[in-house]
């Protein structure tokens, strides 16, 4: 059901579809000097489940009276984030990188029970949907800029973006003339056709030798010791630990046909995230990679239901990728997710994750420790014993079978003899 309304960022707009004139918003520091520019149009179309157990499609735009509030900003990271209509929001949030910066993320809140945006919803939960944006390589004191389309799809949601005008660092005190394009803005040069020029003579036959370039050679995969197992947590308001985890982080990653793997290295890692009713974030960044991960819970059972990993490659070019339609470490509410052996997981085509002894828990924490733990199959030694015990009865009864056959076979022959 939480899928259903991933991403309806569009929700505290009004049901009517009006004309979009974007919405600008400055955020300023503790001095009152502008420190962060954004002005942009989004729409969303979501998909919801109502109670007459049918999915209903709704349409808005990002509404101009938002609330920028909690938006903030500093030398290495940036937040906006826009609070709209009942218990909405839309946050993006930036980090900087040398004399780069980025969107690391963006998070769309939305409230079901908003009987206006989602009439006769069968849930009345608020979801919080997170993806990874295409906004990298962006130079301080630059603005990034996009007025072509662009669709972020998330399950049943469609979210779309145009005309985005943003400079999440600025550091002089007002917004800078020098812009970084997009790639649907950036016009392409076609490369002409190569002509290859054949000469001929009669003197003598033509021999054509073809110089055929070597096939394409794969890296090997580097051979790295087993990493470190980090303890990292997330602390609520009132200071407790609300989110734990614990586990050695592996990536394997390819780009093209190179393909590298990675350990997360605990010391020095940057814990940060944040803690919700039914969804959760986890980021660690260090100096070679950041990943981030969300749990989601439908109240019963929590699950890790997106990742998303950026490192940026030896030559000085980003790689990012990332999955927002997981179902892993699985786990009844209350209690935690544990998988001490070696395991991998193939995100997407390009990347993939290895966790050694692995614990997750990231609701319903008690005291700043583990609840029970639900173990993964690989750790359950629990169901060799039925195995075992089968395998010592089949055994046991070929065994039985066999001697009987003997038994029968003497006794013919002895029939046979009198």
């Amino acid at each position: 059901m939480s899928r259903y309304a991933a991403f309806v960022l569009f929700l505290a707009c009004g049901i009517a579809v009006q004309v979009s004139h974007g919405v600008e918003v400055n955020v300023t520091d503790s001095q009152d000097k502008l420190c962060l520019y954004a002005n942009l149009m989004v729409n969303f179309s979501v998909s919801y489940e109502t109670k007459g157990n049918e999915n209903k499609t709704v349409k808005m735009e990002l509404p101009n009276d938002v609330t920028k509030s909690a938006s903030k900003c500093d030398n290495i990271s940036s937040l906006l984030k826009l609070d709209f209509g009942d218990g909405h929001s839309f946050s993006m949030n930036f980090s900087m990188s040398g004399k780069m910066y980025q969107a690391d993320f963006i998070t769309v809140s939305y409230n079901l029970s908003d009987s206006s945006l989602f009439p006769d919803s069968l849930s009345n939960e608020t979801v919080s949907v997170t993806v990874k944006p295409q906004i990298t390589n962006v130079g301080v004191d630059t603005c990034y800029s996009c007025k072509s389309e662009d669709v972020i799809q998330a399950d049943f949601v469609n979210m779309t973006l145009w005309n985005v005008l943003i400079q999440a660092f600025v550091s002089n005190g007002s917004k800078s003339e020098k812009i970084t394009s997009c790639k649907a803005d950036t016009p392409t040069t076609p490369v002409p056709p190569t002509t290859h020029a054949t000469s001929t003579t009669t003197a003598a036959p033509v021999t054509n030798s073809t110089s055929t370039a070597p096939p394409p050679t794969t890296t090997p995969t580097p051979t790295l010791p087993p990493p470190i197992t980090g303890n990292y947590s997330i602390k609520s308001g009132n200071s407790t630990a609300c989110l734990l985890a614990n586990f050695g982080l592996r990536i394997g990653f390819r780009q093209g046909e190179k393909y590298q793997e990675m350990n997360l290295e605990p010391n020095g890692t940057k814990v940060s995230g944040t803690c919700g009713v039914n969804s959760s974030e986890l980021q660690l960044t260090s100096n070679t990679m950041t990943v981030m991960f969300t749990f989601t819970n439908d109240t019963a059972k929590f699950r890790l239901h997106a990742l998303n990993f950026t490192t940026k490659m030896s030559s000085g070019v980003e790689f990012s990728e990332g999955n927002t339609n997981l179902s892993l470490w699985e786990a009844a509410l209350g209690s935690s997710y544990m998988c001490n052996k070696e395991q991998n997981y193939t995100i997407t085509s390009l990347l993939t994750l290895y966790t050694f002894n692995l614990r997750v828990q990231p609701f319903g924490v008690a005291k700043g420790v583990f609840s029970t733990a639900h173990e993964c199959s690989l750790d359950d030694t629990s169901i060799l014993i039925p195995i075992i015990v089968g395998a010592a009865l089949a055994g046991l009864i070929l065994i039985v079978v066999i001697a009987y056959v003997i038994g029968r076979r003497k006794t013919y022959v002895g029939y046979q003899t009198l």
